[in-house]
């Protein structure tokens, strides 16, 4: 089998959507599919393309036995919308002149990552001229997850975008979804269509509780005591995490010297968070720039619970943040602030999490102090979290079974 993937994010970024499909497709490789790959220059999350890919129009090269096409992409300075959305389309038109003149020969399957939704005209163009059954993958419903955070207002605009959405559904062979909320929704849409969970999931080889790492080497180096009681967020900063609770919650344990709260990342929030830190004068949070994957576990293992917070919007309910699944791994449990399919896998069932109401400081205060006075909790949480995910969100058992679900359609 030969698949493309067509998607705007991907590795040397880092990202739950990057690493995600990364995973994805080297165990897919491995089985034997030849996979190549149609993105774009790399820029996120600082938003500016990596140096060695400046002044770029296209380049080809090879990672890890898969064939990697890059096309030109507008990087803008501005957050505005229609810098936004030139951004998307100016990689909808490169991605859809690479893949007809650069990517050679016909395809399988080819495989489109949304959001952006706007690349569903290119996998449709190019589903076409490559023969290849098309494949829609969900990581996000847009516009409507856009609409009701506000990134998008305009109702021309939206209604436009809910045709093209409608449409790439109508032209798959079959629609994957990242969660069971978004699969679910789509099969009451389209009950016709063959929709299969593409759950997200954890190398569980590659985070390894049992790795040499000198523990409290993070801690010693970055002025912490062994003593104090680590929170950690590590991921994107931007509108749909809700970092603010964080903030909030940090500032009313501040009679608390030995909790801390770390945050790694960056992002189009980040600037304002700092600032509300310094306005709260929660001098009990420190923020460090995002890391590469491989730096991660070291930090992680340090740490004594880690935080997956979500703004308060009906869409989340049917969201599961990536940074749950590798912090679990690593037999940290979490302190959730995300309703719905979240909390029944990961509090209800999994019981490795526990639940605050999102955008909630006072709740999530009254779970943090419960795993700073009750270290036996945490640490039966922390095993749970990582038999949980062991026996359900396996990487190579994912890969598995969307290579049968593609081997159905083609």
């Amino acid at each position: 089998m030969k698949l493309l993937i067509l998607t705007q994010y991907f590795p040397p970024e880092v990202g739950a959507p990057q690493s995600r499909l990364y995973e994805v497709a080297q165990r897919l490789h491995k089985k034997g599919i030849q996979v190549s790959v149609l993105t774009a220059m790399p820029n996120y999350p600082q938003m500016r393309i990596h140096e060695a890919y400046k002044g770029k129009c296209f380049c080809k090269e090879d990672m890890d036995g898969m064939k990697i096409y890059r096309s030109w992409i507008y990087v803008p300075k501005s957050k505005a919308l229609f810098k936004r959305l030139i951004n998307y389309f100016s990689f909808v038109f490169s991605s859809v002149w690479c893949g007809l003149f650069r990517v050679k020969g016909k395809y399988d399957v080819l495989l489109v990552e949304s959001p952006p939704l706007f690349l569903g005209i290119s996998a449709v163009i190019l589903s076409r001229f490559k023969k290849a059954k098309l494949v829609f993958n969900v990581s996000d419903l847009w516009p409507e997850s856009a609409e009701k955070l506000g990134l998008i207002t305009n109702k021309t605009l939206l209604g436009l975008a809910t045709r093209l959405e409608e449409y790439c559904y109508r032209k798959s062979a079959m629609i994957s979804g990242q969660t069971q909320g978004i699969v679910n929704n789509i099969k009451s849409r389209f009950p016709q269509k063959k929709v299969h969970w593409l759950k997200n999931g954890v190398d569980i080889n590659y985070y390894d509780v049992k790795k040499d790492f000198t523990k409290g080497s993070w801690r010693q180096e970055h002025g912490f005591a062994q003593s104090d009681f680590l929170l950690f967020f590590g991921g994107i900063l931007g509108y749909a995490q809700d970092i603010e609770v964080i903030l909030r919650c940090a500032a009313s344990v501040k009679e608390y010297g030995d909790i801390k709260f770390v945050i790694y990342g960056t992002g189009p929030e980040k600037e304002r968070l700092i600032k509300m830190k310094e306005d709260l004068k929660a001098d009990n949070v420190s923020f460090y720039p995002a890391v590469a994957k491989n730096q991660m576990q070291e930090i992680i293992m340090d740490m004594d619970c880690s935080m997956a917070p979500l703004k308060r919007i009906e869409l989340f309910k049917g969201a599961i943040p990536t940074k749950i699944f590798e912090n679990l791994a690593l037999k940290k449990p979490l302190l959730l602030g995300v309703d719905g399919e979240a909390r029944e896998l990961f509090v209800n069932e999994g019981k490795c999490c526990l639940f605050f109401e999102p955008e909630n400081e006072e709740a999530m205060k009254e779970q943090l102090l419960r795993l700073y006075n009750d270290r036996n909790l945490l640490n039966q949480l922390g095993e749970n979290g990582l038999d949980y995910v062991t026996k359900y969100f396996n990487r190579d058992i994912i890969a598995e079974d969307f290579r049968k679900a593609l081997l159905e359609i083609i």
